[in-house]
């Protein structure tokens, strides 16, 4: 079940409250348009009624899609040690509560960012697997290895049999495109199939850029 509640939000730039209907969780059998404003960068968005000005507001959302089964837990940090701290935080309760137990086969995802919630939504959305996909994008930004601190890579879209990157590097202020025959991804799926990872989840699971790395380092999920 979605669920809201209202909160009174003071304005960053002007002082002024203003009411914003806060999203806590969303389910997509249930409230498919939420899922639409989640992508189009709707939700959770403050308006300040006197000045105008706009922000995220930062706040949890726990995002359900049972056709796909897929539940993402969202909570919005910026700071590495912090984004460990709630991760634990997560996986003590959901193993404290046993409410893992009505997942069964899912994919469960801890994020701290809102734009790796919709990469990842965007991801499962075009049929992919994100272990497939972080991957690539360390293969892909490792072709160059002494500009991959200054780069991050995201997905794009599916286009005539590849799958396309965006790269930013933030150093040189530019955005550039990568082109990942399909072929490629099946390829790895299978690579990574025949090691021993799972394409389902037993507990919450960080898939990034580090993930990918131990990947390659030999360090998978094997249960």
């Amino acid at each position: 079940m979605s669920i809201n509640e209202k909160q009174t939000i003071k304005c960053p730039k002007c002082g002024e409250l203003s009411d914003l209907v806060v999203w806590e969780s969303i389910t997509v059998s249930d409230s498919p348009d939420l899922k639409e404003d989640l992508l189009k960068g709707k939700i959770n968005i403050f308006k300040c009624a006197s000045c105008g000005q706009t922000a995220l507001f930062p706040s949890p959302i726990l995002y359900r899609d049972d056709e796909k089964k897929l539940l993402f837990s969202f909570a919005p940090t910026e700071n590495d040690a912090e984004r460990l701290r709630l991760f634990d935080e997560v996986k003590t309760s959901s193993r404290q509560s046993r409410e893992l137990d009505n997942f069964p086969e899912y994919n469960l995802r801890f994020v701290s960012s809102l734009n790796e919630l919709l990469e990842k939504v965007l991801i499962f959305d075009n049929g992919l697997h994100d272990k497939v996909i972080e991957t690539i994008k360390l293969l892909v930004l490792s072709q160059d290895e002494e500009k991959m601190a200054q780069r991050s890579c995201v997905f794009g879209k599916i286009d005539n049999g590849e799958i396309e990157f965006l790269i930013q590097d933030k150093k040189e202020n530019q955005i550039y495109t990568s082109r990942v025959p399909y072929a490629t991804y099946r390829q790895i799926e299978t690579a990574l199939s025949q090691s021993g990872v799972k394409f389902i989840s037993f507990d919450w699971e960080l898939v990034d850029l580090n993930y990918a790395t131990n990947l390659l380092r030999g360090v998978n999920n094997t249960l």
